[in-house]
């Protein structure tokens, strides 16, 4: 069986790119979204999400991939920055097998303390307020 297969647009990712269902938006552009995640792995995980309507990242065209990729940097560098972790993690799930939940291609940065563990993916959700502290500092960051 195939991990790839037909795109739904009506994944919740692709409602938040279309401005139908609400995120705590950290940056957009005209190829790239980033948001937290509100069912974080570690306070201040991080979802960069290609605007490319794509399962996962197999799908993803090269240029999509590239462009994605030097967000996904600069959000980590940014993340560093503005939360002082002592790692950051950088899980894309390809997938039902592989562990992914929405079929709209992601990529997770999740900030690591030494010695904590990090959550189930899709675990409990955070609170709004503590996400949109986490949001601001990481804005502030990427400017």
């Amino acid at each position: 069986m195939s991990i790839s297969g037909p795109y739904d647009d009506q994944n919740i990712f692709a409602k938040i790119i279309r401005g139908e269902m609400p995120a705590v938006k950290i940056y957009e552009d005209a190829d790239v979204l980033s948001i937290m995640d509100v069912f974080p792995q570690a306070p201040g995980h991080v979802l960069v999400i290609p605007k490319e309507p794509v399962r996962n990242m197999l799908d993803m065209s090269a240029e999509a991939l590239v462009t994605t990729m030097a967000q996904v940097q600069r959000h980590a560098k940014a993340m560093q920055t503005a939360l002082a972790p002592d790692g950051i993690m950088l899980v894309q799930f390809s997938g039902e097998a592989a562990g992914q939940t929405v079929f709209h291609v992601h990529f997770h940065l999740i900030p690591r303390i030494n010695g904590d563990t990090v959550g189930p993916h899709g675990g409990g959700m955070a609170d709004m307020t503590e996400l949109e502290a986490h949001a601001a500092k990481v804005r502030a960051a990427l400017r």
